[in-house]
């Protein structure tokens, strides 16, 4: 199996090597068919080798990866080096990481300022975007040197608002933050639209250029949680800046 396997989306305004993730490609079996990244249920060996292959896809290691063990919380971790934290998004401006989100439902962002070589990925499950995580991830940018109109941002695949029924304590949140336009009566029930609320809340934030795939997690295309009630894999969203190319030619 080859990076010719791979079915990975890209979002066309991001210009950085970048990619969402699908099923398609992998190694893994079962439940986890396909090109599952997340190691706490399936083989880690085989997941391994899953995210070699992606990274490979983008011209990266593994060992290039920064990562999470994401709580739906909105704290942003600053990533100077590949390696292993708690939270929900990662910025950087630091050649030769790979930053990466896990998903199965809940939205992944990423984000680019090729101007100032700075760029951001985030975690958006209602919890986080109630808590405009993605907010929080411009700022942490513009503290790198980014600036928020010079931003670039993809929503990826997640829960589309006709699959994603929530109770009206959690609709009655969202009013309360100014976000209550995202909740939407389908026929009769309470559902949310994420992608759309994470959308206004980047532009609150000063970024204007916002792509948004369209694509709902709950498609055979994807892992899903809900769909899958709880035992499935994960996609990952990735994005990381080039290191520099090793000045070559005779001593």
């Amino acid at each position: 199996m080859t990076t010719a396997d791979l079915a990975l989306l890209h979002a066309p305004n991001l210009t950085l090597p970048h990619a969402f993730s699908t099923r398609a490609g992998g190694f893994s079996a079962g439940a986890y068919a396909g090109l599952n990244l997340d190691d706490r249920e399936d083989d880690p060996a085989v997941v391994a080798r899953n995210r070699e292959q992606l990274a490979g896809a983008l011209g990266f290691r593994a060992g290039q990866v920064a990562r999470l063990t994401q709580v739906h919380g909105t704290d942003v971790t600053l990533a100077e080096h590949p390696g292993h934290w708690t939270g929900d998004a990662l910025v950087t401006a630091t050649p030769g990481v790979l930053l990466a989100i896990g998903t199965a439902d809940c939205y992944p962002l990423l984000l680019a300022e090729p101007q100032a070589g700075v760029i951001g990925a985030a975690h958006a499950g209602w919890k986080g975007t109630l808590g405009r995580i993605t907010e929080k991830t411009v700022r942490a940018m513009t503290r790198l040197g980014a600036s928020p109109e010079r931003i670039h941002a993809a929503v990826g695949p997640g829960i589309c608002a006709e699959r994603y029924e929530v109770g009206p304590d959690v609709a009655a949140q969202f009013t309360q933050a100014g976000l209550g336009e995202f909740v939407l009566n389908v026929s009769g029930r309470v559902h949310l639209d994420l992608a759309g609320a994470n959308r206004a809340v980047l532009r609150e934030a000063g970024v204007q250029d916002i792509w948004v795939s369209g694509r709902c997690s709950t498609e055979a295309d994807f892992y899903s949680f809900r769909r899958d009630r709880g035992t499935t894999g994960r996609m990952w969203a990735v994005i990381g800046l080039p290191e520099a190319p090793t000045a070559g030619g005779a001593a």
